[in-house]
């Protein structure tokens, strides 16, 4: 009787209790100025930390980083759990809302505040991505870590050795089920208590739009940009069929996928050899020789490509940027090579990280990673917050973007191609076919990796289900199929490092996107005339001031604003990608004619 009366007592108190007063837009303001200096001190100390892991890697640096990751994590879930505590307070500022938006959405996995569940969370994504990184398949019988599968994929034209790396491969996915189907659970419990329906709903809120709207723009582009990667599709099968004949490779339906040259198949220049069109497949140049003619080692390669923005009217690289950056491999140490541009202070720290070799590859990279230098140094007077891309596709596709003006013209201009050396358009198919086997088989890849993940997350595909709706999906947009037989014992998303990663996908798909409309546009500002692809603005500054116009405006305003600065249009588009492939793509129809296009799978 005792505990019934305190019970009572208890629950007449709460109703007697003032409920408590909701905060205030004053408040809000206050914790968000918090925020971004709590943010801004730890971005400096954390972005040094990482940058002597990545380029000095020893056990010591390891653990410096890894503690200094947990802050950030623990940081993030803090202010991302009090921004939540604003959702309902009306008369909020433009810049505050939009703001406290940014802080919930800075976490990939949230964690709800139930005893533990943080714990098991990071718990899991560890050991999911340890997974990975242990991972290992097979080549003729031998054991193979899976960054000399990628590479050997790409060579191998032996349909039983690439079947075997395949499924070899993929059998890296099969012990992640479990863990990943309780991390969901998990995750949407914390997405939940952030106000948002599930994880994939929070990931697509970031793009200043409801999330059901964002998905349903993915399908509207991938619609718009369908139609060339189906003639693309119908030519490479044919190309491949001829190869290996119809045991292998039928002249009709899907395309086996590891015969593509890529463990995903979400990029097929690999196998330009296959394709390569008779007489009509040499581009008439190779980069990579005329820059070893030039006498270019890795440093002038950069210049180069500082010059290339120098001419559009950007101020010269800091000193500091020549000083602490890592353009070659050291000799001496282990470093992280992926290529990668830092800004270590959020003001001129500039950097890059490289080991870049005198090849016609690392030409490109050079241009696009100075990409990503010059926008982090035009938003550096933005608050904390701002200090980003207007959304997470805009900043790969700048340096996309820059990197298509490297065209004959443009190496007729700064003298790596002789005066009439530059080729004439009869080599353009090539050059084309070259850059469409990278370029277009990534978009309706890049668009299922994060559908698979939403219908995860929302709960239409259910545990029993992950791998029939993996291997539908890649049917139904890339138009392949495995190699050998696939059933629920298989976990085959988990073989791509952004899925056990926990890395959203959908920026690279906004990439591809924008990086030909950022391009078209450029163009047209400058007044070029002739085929859109061999466009170059080199030496244009007027085309340069309306760039950086909207790289200085960071993450400040939506992005179809940011958009809008620059191409004039907030609707984002596929047709600027047509447009640039249009001299490919009506050559691919005359060489597909009489062939069965397409395949047996729905599409949107």
């Amino acid at each position: 009787m005792k505990t019934a009366v305190s019970a009572l007592a208890l629950a007449a108190a709460l109703l007697l209790a003032p409920a408590a007063e909701a905060a205030t837009p004053a408040e809000a303001d206050a914790f968000v100025a918090s925020a971004e200096q709590q943010l801004s001190s730890y971005s400096d100390y954390a972005a040094r930390v990482a940058w002597v892991n990545a380029t000095y890697i020893t056990d010591d640096t390891d653990a410096l980083n890894a503690r200094a990751g947990a802050e950030g994590t623990l940081l993030s879930v803090k202010l991302a759990k009090e921004a939540a505590t604003f959702n309902d307070t009306a008369g909020l500022s433009f810049d505050t809302r939009r703001k406290l938006g940014f802080l919930k959405q800075g976490l990939v996995l949230p964690a709800p505040d139930s005893p533990g569940a943080a714990d098991e969370l990071n718990t899991i994504a560890t050991r999911l991505q340890s997974t990975y990184g242990k991972g290992k398949g097979s080549f003729k019988g031998k054991e193979t870590a899976g960054t000399d599968l990628e590479a050997l994929m790409g060579t191998t034209r032996d349909p039983e050795l690439t079947k075997e790396m395949w499924a070899s491969w993929h059998k890296v996915g099969q012990p992640m089920r479990a863990d990943y189907a309780r991390m969901v659970e998990i995750a949407n419990a914390g997405a939940k208590e952030l106000g948002f329906a599930d994880t994939g709903a929070m990931w697509r809120s970031g793009y200043d739009m409801p999330a059901d709207d964002f998905a349903k723009l993915i399908d509207t582009l991938l619609a718009e940009v369908n139609p060339l990667f189906t003639d693309l599709h119908c030519y490479t099968r044919t190309k491949l069929n001829q190869k290996y004949g119809d045991a292998v490779q039928p002249r009709t339906g899907p395309i086996r996928a590891d015969l593509l040259g890529n463990m995903w198949a979400q990029d097929w220049s690999d196998i330009y050899d296959v394709v390569a069109p008779a007489g009509a497949g040499d581009i008439g140049y190779d980069v990579g020789a005329l820059l070893k003619a030039k006498g270019y080692d890795a440093v002038k390669m950069v210049r180069a490509g500082e010059g290339f923005y120098s001419s559009l009217g950007f101020a010269p690289l800091p000193e500091t940027f020549w000083q602490r950056s890592m353009i070659t491999k050291p000799a001496d140490r282990e470093v992280v090579c992926h290529a990668s541009a830092w800004n270590l202070d959020n003001k001129d720290d500039l950097r890059i990280k490289m080991c870049t070799k005198v090849n016609a590859s690392d030409f490109v990279t050079v241009h696009h990673e100075l990409g990503h230098n010059y926008y982090q140094r035009a938003y550096n007077k933005q608050p904390l917050l701002y200090m980003n891309s207007a959304n997470d596709g805009f900043h790969e596709a700048i340096g996309d973007f820059v990197a298509l003006n490297v065209t004959p013209d443009y190496l007729g201009k700064i003298n790596l191609l002789d005066a009439g050396k530059v080729p004439d358009p009869s080599k353009d198919i090539g050059l084309l076919l070259r850059q469409a086997m990278e370029k277009v088989p990534g978009m309706p890849w890049t668009a299922l990796v994060d559908k698979w993940r939403w219908g995860v997350f929302s709960g239409a595909t259910p545990p029993t289900g992950y791998n029939k709706a993996w291997t539908d999906l890649r049917l139904q947009y890339q138009g392949i199929i495995p190699p050998v037989a696939r059933t629920e014992a298989d976990f085959d998303p988990g073989a791509k490092f952004h899925i056990p990663g926990n890395t959203p996908y959908a920026r690279y798909f906004l990439a591809r996107i924008l990086q030909f409309q950022f391009y078209h546009a450029a163009c047209q500002q400058a007044g070029w005339k002739g085929p859109l692809h061999r466009c170059s603005i080199y030496g244009d500054k007027a085309v340069g001031e309306k760039l950086n116009a909207m790289l200085a405006m960071g993450a400040s305003k939506p992005w179809p604003e940011a958009l809008q600065a620059f191409t004039g249009t907030k609707q984002m588009s596929g047709k600027a990608m047509l447009a640039y492939f249009a001299p490919l793509q009506a050559w691919l129809k005359v060489q597909n004619k009489g062939q069965q296009c397409g395949w047996a799978a729905a599409r949107p």
